[in-house]
């Protein structure tokens, strides 16, 4: 197996279980083309670098390709993020599965698998992002199609769990949507889930099936080391006091930088407001750290709050870019020198503006996976930001 290892800004090759990997610096880049029934085809990886959006992939990863015959290990894409479950496949040195998806003309959803995975371990690759529930629904049905296909296992691969918000109640008669889709997932035929970042980390204990959390934190480490920012100018931001355990993680990987919060009072759904600062930012480098970002309205009013206390840059880090209206006016209003984001949401053409910067998270998840194939934890040092116990 091949691990990941994050420092100094480089991206290290641990090749423990197989044959040598030649890395280029070469970066991938892909063309998404569209069916029949306007939903995003199998993309095509291409050795010409594309100019929109900017893609950062610190490497570019090649295997031995593999027979089918030789292992019995599947990976199938929904049509969710076609293009990063392609970006998977290169890592692992795999074709994505054949796989038939397409809707009736009332909405419904059919699925078919065009070969074999009897007794496979079948890795399913696909976000519940918007629109939430089509690709919910369609992710129920390929779990469905691969159980009643004899798969030995079905591994639903979320790199973005939608509903995680809807984790507690904070008003009466709410419902907790989070439980609920875990029970739907379970319920399918999941017989496991690998999932990115989760909004909570107690949405695991919603699964009644293993759940491998891996964290997006890494890759944006990595990038951010590569900049030149000296550490010494360098704070890290949470955008709320809820967030403060993954801004001082995040700190840590960055040579253990200051941390800052910001106190906000929310009054509704996706409204905030910032009310103070706790921490110095004056004449600094101001990193904000969050998990999602969806209109924005938080993480954009306190990079106002963040310059109005003299930080000289802000930064913007976030592994999900929902980016629900008007988030893309807000980020590239000039508050920002860059917004740093990953690719476990694909983003459309008129989301992308000029401070936007895309990470692919598609090692980490293509790693998570041989080592969920081989039954691998990987406790020593290479394996330890993957977060897989």
């Amino acid at each position: 197996m091949v691990s990941l290892a994050f420092s100094s800004g480089n991206l290290a090759i641990a090749n423990k279980f197989r044959s040598p990997i030649p890395a280029t610096n070469a970066l991938i880049s892909c063309r998404v083309n569209l069916e029949g029934n306007g939903k995003p085809g199998v993309p095509t990886l291409t050795r010409k670098q594309e100019t929109f959006p900017k893609l950062f992939t610190p490497y570019e990863f090649e295997r031995d390709p593999m027979r089918k015959d030789e292992n019995k290990l599947r990976v199938f894409s929904g049509t969710a993020n076609p293009r990063l479950s392609q970006e998977i496949a290169c890592y692992m040195g795999l074709d994505l599965g054949d796989i038939k998806i397409k809707r009736f003309a009332d909405g419904e959803i059919y699925v078919q698998l065009r070969e074999s995975v009897r007794g496979c371990d079948v890795f399913l690759v696909q976000p519940t992002c918007p629109p939430a529930n089509e690709n919910l629904m369609e992710l129920l049905v390929m779990i469905d199609a691969c159980r009643r296909a004899s798969a030995k296992t079905v591994t639903a691969v979320i790199p973005y769990f939608g509903y995680a918000r809807a984790d507690r109640k904070t008003q009466g008669r709410e419902s907790i949507a989070a439980k609920l889709v875990a029970n739907l997932i379970t319920e399918a035929g999941a017989d496991r889930v690998l999932a990115c970042d989760l909004h909570s980390g107690q949405s695991i204990g919603y699964f009644d099936i293993p759940v491998d959390h891996v964290h997006g934190q890494p890759v944006m480490v990595d990038y951010l080391a590569s900049k030149t920012i000296s550490a010494e100018d360098l704070v890290v931001v949470s955008p709320d006091v809820g967030g403060v355990s993954r801004a001082r993680a995040f700190a840590n990987k960055l040579s253990d930088a200051p941390l800052a919060i910001v106190d906000k009072r929310r009054h509704g759904h996706n409204v905030a407001e910032v009310m103070n600062l706790i921490g110095d930012v004056k004449g600094k480098v101001a990193v904000m750290v969050d998990d999602i970002i969806d209109t924005a309205g938080t993480i954009s009013k306190g990079a106002a709050l963040l310059h109005r206390e003299g930080a000289r840059e802000v930064y913007a880090c976030c592994t999900h870019a929902v980016f629900s209206p008007p988030a893309v006016e807000r980020l590239s209003s000039g508050l920002f020198q860059e917004v740093i984001i990953t690719n476990t949401i694909p983003v459309s053409e008129k989301n992308c503006f000029s401070q936007l910067t895309i990470l692919s998270v598609a090692n980490l998840l293509g790693e998570a996976i041989w080592r969920v194939h081989d039954d691998y934890a990987g406790a020593f040092e290479h394996f330890s930001g993957l977060g897989i116990d």
